[in-house]
């Protein structure tokens, strides 16, 4: 999985190379004007609105869609398609340069920023077959769980559902029946869609 991921990045990043070989700054200046205004609108309407709307987390490399769509016009020979294309691509380079550098500090205007906390690399990692019915999952326990404080045997556990693994702080615990669950614990839990949703309520 990591190494599908790395490479995953690594094509985006060769995709991005390619089409920035396809720009002349020089010829971005005519769209200036057009581009900056159409970021804006972007920036300050277009993009709240539909993060409101809904609300879907993503956080890949942007703008490669906008870009690539707009090389088919240039490939196709149709008119004004390069300066649709410099157009898109100064769009995306300032929406990147300038949302991307301000989202921090508007989130601290905002009051909505919130302090990173970094976990630790799970060890762990399962390729599903078809032989094991579930997936592996991790479950933060909040502070008012009702399975802090308690002894994991005493969750009793639905049978679908296996805890392999307990991050708790920077270290892991191997986990046994007398092992105290803590706040903050960080579950590491090899299970299938119904014991997942029945060990969800039991600990939230």
């Amino acid at each position: 999985m990591r190494f599908h991921d790395g490479l995953a990045w690594l094509m985006q990043i060769v995709m991005f190379v390619t089409l920035g070989l396809l720009v002349f700054p020089s010829r971005l200046l005519p769209v200036v004007g057009v581009g900056l205004v159409m970021s804006v609108f972007l920036i300050l309407v277009a993009r709240p609105v539909s993060v409101f709307l809904a609300l879907l987390p993503f956080r890949l490399m942007r703008g490669a869609v906008p870009i690539i769509l707009a090389t088919f016009p240039l490939m196709a020979g149709v008119r004004q398609a390069e300066t649709i294309f410099n157009l898109v691509f100064f769009i995306v380079l300032t929406s990147v340069l300038i949302q991307g550098s301000t989202i921090p500090l508007v989130a601290r205007w905002l009051h909505v920023s919130a302090p990173i906390r970094r976990r630790p690399r799970s060890p762990l990692e399962f390729e599903s077959t078809n032989g094991v019915r579930g997936e592996l999952v991790e479950l933060e326990l909040p502070e008012r769980s009702p399975a802090v404080g308690r002894r994991l045997v005493d969750l009793r556990l639905p049978g679908g559902a296996l805890l392999v693994l307990i991050g708790r702080g920077e270290s892991f615990i191997v986990p046994g029946g007398s092992t105290v669950l803590e706040a903050g614990d960080v579950l590491h839990l090899l299970a299938d869609r119904e014991a997942l949703a029945q060990v969800k309520e039991r600990i939230r």
